[in-house]
Formats: structure tokens, sequence, C-alpha cells
């Protein structure tokens, strides 16, 4: 082989090895937005799982405290108080909902302040907003799960039947959860800049009970409180029948305009509390 013929070989190498080394180090491609929803999902899941006996726990003391309601009630009231029997239990279902929305977000976000990870969804490619987005609708699909088996068995208890609609009850639900997890993202955004708020948080489980059980027909304005106006339209979809396009459209937009201000409202002042804390270098802390 002439020197010429030595040289060609060596720099194919050269080159081939150029390219195999840049392929080796290429970076790979970050996941979707749907890989990052799923992985979320899956982690919540697996948390809750893992500990079953604080799981069982949750699911007893959900019905433990409505058969308190239920057997009390029926031996102080009665026959009046089984008349309205359907109404408790929309209530209690969309109670059980909203606190598990508004306390999941709040408590997922301080668990991450104390495990010292909360710090690592900012340095994520997806960006620190779309990763709280996608543990809120991991949330939600839990607590939906959990209030569906405390449902359940609240009708096996009282013999009750109920207009369980899916396409009507899942986007009334829904659209009702947005309020209360902007709620919970406000205390959460505090909780990172306070890091203990659990009084002034306990203090507003209890409101849920009065914003549920507002007063809609007599005080209209209440409709622009958070919870008030889906409590109403899933009284009447699950106890009345009404299907979703039977709404009126006012009602409807009343629905949609107030659970996103308040998602939204919740979202901004979370980032705003948690920017605060990142300049004050208190993110971290616990």
């Amino acid at each position: 082989m002439t020197d010429a013929e030595e040289r060609a070989v060596t720099e194919r190498d050269e080159r081939g090895g150029a390219g195999r080394s840049a392929r080796v180090r290429a970076p790979e491609r970050t996941g979707s937005y749907y890989h990052l929803l799923k992985a979320v999902i899956y982690r919540d899941l697996l948390i809750w799982v893992r500990y079953p006996l604080n799981a069982a726990l949750g699911l007893f003391m959900g019905v433990f405290f409505f058969a308190l309601m239920f057997y009390g009630g029926t031996l102080v009231a009665g026959q009046a108080f089984s008349d309205s029997i359907e109404g408790l239990i929309v209530g209690y279902f969309l109670w059980t909902l909203s606190l598990g929305a508004y306390s999941g977000i709040m408590n997922d976000i301080q668990s991450e302040a104390s495990w010292g990870t909360l710090e690592r969804h900012f340095m994520t490619p997806f960006g620190f907003g779309p990763v709280v987005v996608a543990k809120s609708i991991a949330i939600v699909f839990r607590t939906f799960a959990t209030s569906m088996v405390v449902l359940a068995v609240m009708l096996l208890l009282t013999g009750t039947t109920l207009n369980l609609n899916l396409v009507t009850v899942l986007p009334v639900a829904a659209l009702t959860l947005a309020g209360a997890l902007g709620l919970g993202l406000v205390m959460g955004g505090l909780s990172v800049l306070y890091k203990r708020i659990s009084n002034v948080a306990n203090l507003l489980q209890f409101a849920f009970v009065g914003l549920i059980s507002a007063p809609v027909f007599d005080l209209p304005w209440t409709r622009l409180l958070p919870l008030v106006q889906g409590s109403a339209m899933l009284q009447r979809a699950m106890v009345d029948g009404t299907r979703l396009w039977e709404f009126d459209p006012l009602t409807l937009a009343v629905l949609v305009g107030t659970s996103g201000c308040y998602l939204a409202l919740g979202y901004v002042a979370f980032s705003l509390a948690t920017r605060r804390a990142r300049r004050l270098g208190v993110l971290g802390d616990y």
C-alpha cells in the first residue's frame, strides 16, 4: 500500500470515528408533555398506594363522617332529614372532591419543599409552570377516584339513587374543582414563602362547607364565589337529572368564568410567591 493510500484510509477512519462519537454524544430528545403528565400521574398514584394504611384511613374517615351525619340526622330529624338526603350526599361528595383538590396540591407543594426537591422543578426542560399544571391534573384524577368510592359507599348506606350522567357530572365537577385548585395554589405559594400556615389553611377548609351550601337563589351574587355555582349545578344534575346541554348558557358561562378566574389568580399568586421566595433564598428552606 502506498503512502497516499494509507493517508486516505486513515482519514476515512477518523471521519467515521468522529461521526460515531457525535452520534453517541448526541443528547436524547426531551419527552413530550404527554410523557410529563403520564409520569406525574404515575408518581402521584405510586406515592398514594405506597402508604396503604394512610390511604385506607383517608377513605374510611370520609365514609365515617358521612355515616355520623346520616345516622345522627335520622335519629334527630327523622323523615324530614331523609327527604333531603340526596342534597346532603351531593354536597358531601363535592366537599370531599374540593377538599382533596385543595389540600392535595397544597400538601404536595409543602412535601416537595420539605424533601428538598422543589428547586428541581425549576430546572426541568418543561419549566416550572407545566409541572405544576401536571401535578394539579394528577391530584384531580386521584381525588375523583377516591371520592367516587366514597360516593358509592354513601349510596349503599342510604339506599339512595342519583343521576350519575358522566357527560354532565364530570365536566361540571372538574370546572368546580378548578376554583378549589386555585385556592390550593395560593396556600401552596404562601407555605413556600412563610413555611407554616396550617391554621389559615384549616380555616379555609371549613369555609368550603359554607360555599357549597350557599343560598344561590336567595343571594345571586354568591355565584361569583368559588364552588358556589358548581355546587348548585351538581345538585340539579345529580338530583333532578338535568343534562349539561339543558343548563342556561349564562349559568354555564358563570361556571366557566369563575372557575377559570380563580384558577388563574391562584397560579399567578403561586408564581409571585415562589419568585419572591427565590429572591429571598428561602425556596428550599423548611
